[in-house]
C-alpha cells in the first residue's frame, strides 16, 4: 500500500463509480449496484470517508438554468510569496461566494479562480472585491463562451 493513497481494490473502484455517476443512490440500491451486501458496503464507505477519498455529496446544478450565465476563469499574478499575504488573499477568496474553485499554480500566472455569476455586473462586484487593497501584479478574466463538460467523473488509477 502507498502510504499517501491507502488500498483501493476492484470493489472500491465500483463504489466510487457508482457513486459519482449518481450520488443519490441508496444504501440499498448501491450495494445491490455493485453486488455487496448493505453492511459491507457500508463498511467500504466508512473506510473510504475516514481516508478522506469520499468527502460527501453534492448536488449538480445548471447554472445556465439558475440564472448564473457567466462562468469567468481568473488569472491572478502577484508581487507577493510569503504566508502571512497567501493566508489573507485565501480568506479574501473564500469571502467571495461566486468563486466555486480556487488554485494555486504554476507557470506564468501564481493563482486561477473559477467565478460563476450572474452577469458581467456580477463579475465586475466580485472582481472589485477580489483586488481591494491586495497589491495583485495583474489579473485577467477568461471569459467561457460554452460549457462542453464539468464535474467529469475522476478516472482513478488502479
Amino acid at each position: 500500500m502507498n502510504e499517501n493513497r491507502p488500498e483501493i481494490d476492484e470493489t472500491d473502484h465500483r463504489l466510487l463509480a457508482a457513486l459519482q455517476q449518481d450520488a443519490s443512490l441508496s444504501q440499498r440500491q448501491l450495494a445491490e449496484r455493485i453486488g455487496l451486501s448493505q453492511n459491507a458496503c457500508w463498511r467500504r464507505l466508512q473506510k473510504l470517508t475516514e481516508a478522506g477519498i469520499l468527502q460527501g455529496s453534492r448536488a449538480v446544478i445548471d447554472a445556465d438554468r439558475a440564472g448564473l450565465h457567466l462562468t469567468v476563469f481568473v488569472m491572478i499574478r502577484t508581487r507577493h510569496h510569503d504566508d502571512a499575504w497567501a493566508r489573507r488573499f485565501r480568506a479574501r477568496v473564500e469571502s467571495i461566494p461566486e468563486i466555486t474553485e480556487f488554485h494555486r499554480i504554476g507557470g506564468e500566472w501564481d493563482y486561477m479562480a473559477k467565478l460563476v455569476t450572474t452577469s458581467m455586473a456580477g463579475y465586475d462586484r466580485c472582481y472589485k472585491a477580489l483586488i481591494a487593497d491586495m497589491d495583485l501584479e495583474r489579473v485577467t478574466g477568461v471569459f467561457s463562451m460554452e460549457t462542453i463538460f464539468e464535474a467529469r467523473p475522476l478516472r482513478l488509477p488502479r
